[in-house]
This record gives C-alpha cells, sequence and structure tokens, in this order.
C-alpha cells in the first residue's frame, strides 16, 4: 500500500507516522548530539567517577550543541526522571537514575542517553568495562553489541519486525544469554517513544513490514543469567531478578529512501 507524505499507517491500535527527509535531518543533528554525550561520558567515565559525575558532562554537551534531554523529567510529575543519563551498573539493565554511585575498577556500566533539537529524538545507548572484567563479562558486552549491529542490519524498508527480533536473539543463544523481553527498542521521532515496539526476539518474515519514512530505536538488552528483571522502589531501576550483570546497546536507525542510516554515530552512517 502507497504511504504518502505523513499520512499515518495504523499497526493494530498503534499509528506510526512516516518522517519526511528534513525530518530525518533533525533527527540526525539529535543524533550527533548522542554520540557526543557518549563520547564524553566514555572518556571521563574511571575509578572514583561518581554517575552524577557523568550526568553533569552529558548535560554540558547537549547545551553545547543546542540541543534538549529527552529523558530528564520523562515520567510525567508523579515521578519524573531526574537525570539527562540512564547509568546502569552491573546488574541494572536500565533506567538507572545518575546519583552518588562511585564507579569501581572492575565495573561495567550502561550508558543510555537522548538528546532533542528542534522537536526531533536520538536515543542510543552502549555497556562499557572501567577496567578489566573477566572474560565472561567481556563476552556478554561483545555479544550483546554484535547483536545490536545484526538486527541493525535487518532493519530495511521490504523487511519485517520479526526478523530485527530473530537476529537480536541468535546472537544471544549460542552463550546461553538471557534475552530481556519486558523491555524492548520503539519507534522514535516526535517523540521518544513511539509505535511499534521493536522486540529483541522474533521470527523472520513475521511482524509489520517495515516502510521508508519509518525511524525505530533498536536496543538488544542480555543478561548472563536468566531474561527476567524487577523494578526498585525508585520506580525507574530495573535490574536482572538474579543479580546477573546485563549489559545493552542501541542505536537510532533511520529507514531513508537511501538506505538505512544509523544516526547516533558522530557522522551518519549508512548500512543499505
Amino acid at each position: 500500500m502507497r504511504w504518502p507524505g505523513r499520512q499515518p499507517i495504523v499497526s493494530g491500535t498503534r499509528v506510526i507516522t512516516k518522517k519526511t527527509a528534513a525530518d530525518f535531518d533533525k533527527m540526525k543533528v539529535a543524533g550527533a548530539c548522542v554520540a557526543a554525550m557518549h563520547a564524553a561520558v566514555r572518556e571521563a567515565a574511571a575509578p572514583g567517577v561518581t554517575t552524577r559525575d557523568l550526568d553533569g558532562i552529558a548535560r554540558e554537551v547537549l547545551a553545547e550543541h543546542g540541543c534538549r534531554s529527552s529523558f530528564l523529567g520523562y515520567g510525567g510529575a508523579n515521578n519524573p526522571f531526574p537525570g539527562v543519563l540512564c547509568t546502569s551498573p552491573n546488574s541494572v539493565i536500565v533506567h538507572g537514575i545518575p546519583d552518588d554511585y562511585t564507579l569501581a575498577y572492575g565495573d561495567i556500566i550502561s550508558i543510555d542517553a537522548g538528546a532533542i533539537y528542534e522537536g526531533w529524538h536520538g536515543d542510543a545507548a552502549f555497556t562499557m568495562a572501567i577496567g578489566d572484567v573477566p572474560d565472561e563479562i567481556t563476552n556478554l558486552l561483545e555479544v550483546t553489541e554484535r547483536a545490536l549491529w545484526k538486527g541493525i542490519e535487518q532493519a530495511k524498508a521490504g523487511n519485517r519486525l520479526g526478523d530485527i527480533g530473530a537476529a537480536v536473539e541468535a546472537e544471544a543463544a549460542p552463550d546461553g544469554l538471557g534475552v530481556v523481553r519486558e523491555y524492548v527498542g520503539h519507534g522514535i521521532g516526535r517523540q521518544m517513544h513511539e509505535a511499534p515496539s521493536v522486540p529483541n526476539y522474533g521470527k523472520p518474515g513475521k511482524g509489520l513490514r517495515l516502510k521508508t519514512g519509518m525511524a525505530l530505536a533498536i536496543e538488544p538488552m542480555f543478561n548472563l543469567g536468566t531474561p527476567d528483571s524487577m523494578v526498585l522502589e525508585d520506580g525507574w531501576t530495573v535490574v536482572t531478578a538474579d543479580d546477573a550483570w546485563s549489559a545493552h546497546f542501541e542505536h537510532t536507525v533511520l529507514l531513508t529512501k537511501q538506505g538505512t542510516i544509523v544516526s547516533t554515530l558522530p557522522e551518519p552512517l549508512l548500512i543499505s
């Protein structure tokens, strides 16, 4: 079916709106800001540094790039998120709140950042080790990042959502890693979280057909133990149910007429 202009399509009860080339250009600016936040935080993350320190550095980058945070205040008046980063160490899967937690040698830390430029969002995450970590932890990070790129390879017009999820899930299977199912990727655009949901599991050839004009945030979350999770009393921090360590990688991808572009790198990367 033809999908002209900004006319939405409906998947179930959820509306997906096509982005224009001009919209994508703004998302690339937001994505470049996210990449700069990542670079600054990666350089600063070291033993003795608090996650609140990292959040402060990210705030400076946002201001330098003329962007606003996708995360700060998210969730509404009852429990607004207080940071511009999600900082999730060790067994924290996602949504860790920047605070006085002090990084130690041998930790891992997941950094999730979002930026808004002229109303359009970019969203990406990575996990890094603070110093040396055991081989199984190094493997966890490598496999999770590789799964992200395998998913991105399938994010192209004509494929289906299940192709992305199946590609991601297949990377976890050989090592018996737990694929988190309660938290998934998502559409992105004028809102940080839009339709469709982008699970990290699925069957090839199944699910919503991908179309030019879509923008997706693909974000594998793999655990060393079970895929199960729970939310702490702060209402945000999601941890593994068995206290096993977890890794999280994410990029925003744009399905353009020229092909799929990863927009949350220092320079947009055309994949296909």
